[in-house]
């Protein structure tokens, strides 16, 4: 089973955004969020994220706290996701020399971070969009024969 991990810089907004609303799309993979920074460590899910997913129904762990990433995040995860240029600028940093491959951009354009915008549900829309390219891009590479 492949393991995605969907990264922001505090992993209360964005990141778990990504995380639930790809669980809500699919069971084939195992999906989690981090964070770069140690930030948010311990908070739980921000109360606009939260709003998201009650107003869209998507289930999500209520219990779930900001979590960053480690060395074996880096090893255990096939694809590391981050949701802007600075979360893949900073996990490049982070991540070691062999493991580079697995970092990819969550989309060609940033998502922007709420805790700054205020705005959750243009969030939530990009995100939502990500999530269905990046389902649809993991659905060919199997179809591919891709490991």
């Amino acid at each position: 089973m492949k393991k995605l991990v969907f990264i922001c810089l505090g992993n209360i907004c964005r990141s778990p955004m990504a995380e639930f609303v790809m669980k809500s799309m699919t069971s084939d993979y195992q999906i989690e969020s981090r964070a770069t920074s140690s930030w948010e460590h311990g908070n739980p899910i921000h109360k606009g994220t939260q709003g998201i997913f009650q107003q869209y129904q998507i289930p999500y762990e209520k219990g779930k706290t900001s979590l960053q990433i480690g060395r074996e995040d880096f090893e255990a995860f096939d694809y590391i996701i981050g949701m802007d240029a600075s979360n893949v600028s900073d996990l490049r940093q982070m991540c070691p020399a062999d493991l580079q491959h697995k970092i990819y951009s969550f989309a060609s354009e940033s998502v922007p971070d709420p805790w700054y915008t205020g705005d959750f549900e243009e969030t939530y829309l990009r995100v939502q969009e990500g999530c269905r390219a990046w389902l649809e891009r993991l659905e060919k590479e199997s179809e591919d024969g891709k490991s």
